[in-house]
């Protein structure tokens, strides 16, 4: 079966979005995100890097090992570690459904945003538990494009919208595998599994988040513009007067995006 294209592309505004998006996503994802000292662990579909450096900082006392199947995105992490100053992040370049380890290796394994690009999330899944250690731990963080609240809206913005979940869908993934996280885990084999809603929220108390909200969520939709009218899934004007709606929206109206944090852990393998 055929790799699932990574449908937000891989330039430079994509590196730019990537690194906006940890930036917002911060506070609201990573507070409670921390490994033990000496802890080796691996992140899965690690992008450019912008995930990659808020683990290392905050926990410079742990080993980071990331992968991304793509190496423009490795060069990207690469550049941005060093820019960073961290010295403990190994990259490599592999593929989730076959990773290059050890069974048994892993303390904790990481991922963000990865399920949601592939066709096969469970068998990505059973790779990450073979490698990690008995009583390991596993986080996840994805989000539900389904779960998009805007007001007011028009039917052009929740066409435009529609556009970029189409094309995930077409490329393979699922836009909405957030909300299948606690199933999916369970039929990976892990236990304890614990899913934690995680709503973003811009409206009247939190306008301030109105900017961080139009260059991630918007330009992730607007990135997707030219797919969608070659597609002809939508017309050029149309999805532009979508996109319009959509920034309007999120800066004079309300706007709210839920993602989904899972931790889990694997069983004791000893007979």
């Amino acid at each position: 079966m055929a790799t699932p294209l990574y449908v937000h592309g891989y330039d430079e505004q994509e590196t730019q979005r990537l690194h906006d998006q940890a930036d917002l996503l911060r506070e609201l994802v990573h507070t409670d995100t921390s490994f033990p000292h000496g802890s080796l662990i691996l992140e899965v579909g690690c992008g450019v890097g912008a995930q990659t450096a808020l683990l290392a900082r905050t926990n410079s006392h742990a080993r980071i090992v990331a992968i991304d199947r793509s190496a423009r995105s490795l060069q990207a992490a690469q550049t941005h570690a060093h820019a960073c100053g961290l010295a403990n992040i190994d990259l490599n370049q592999a593929d989730v459904l076959a990773l290059p380890f050890a069974a048994e290796r892993f303390d904790h394994v990481f991922g963000s945003f990865l399920l949601e690009h592939l066709s096969r999330p469970l068998d990505a899944l059973t790779s990450i538990a073979r490698v990690m250690k008995p009583h390991g731990t596993v986080t996840l963080v994805e989000g539900d494009h389904g779960s998009v609240v805007v007001r007011p809206m028009s039917d052009a913005a929740s066409q435009a919208i529609a556009c970029q979940a189409g094309l995930q869908r077409r490329a393979g993934g699922d836009p909405n595998v957030g909300r299948q996280l606690s199933a999916l885990l369970e039929s990976a084999g892990f236990h304890d599994i614990q899913v934690t809603p995680l709503v973003m929220r811009v409206d009247g108390d939190r306008r301030h988040l109105a900017g961080s909200v139009d260059r991630t969520f918007v330009r992730m939709i607007d990135a997707v513009r030219n797919q969608a009218v070659h597609a002809g899934m939508i017309t050029a004007r149309a999805f532009d007067a979508g996109i319009a709606d959509l920034r309007r929206a999120v800066h004079d109206g309300e706007f709210s995006y839920t993602f989904f944090k899972a931790h889990a852990c694997t069983t004791d393998r000893r007979p």
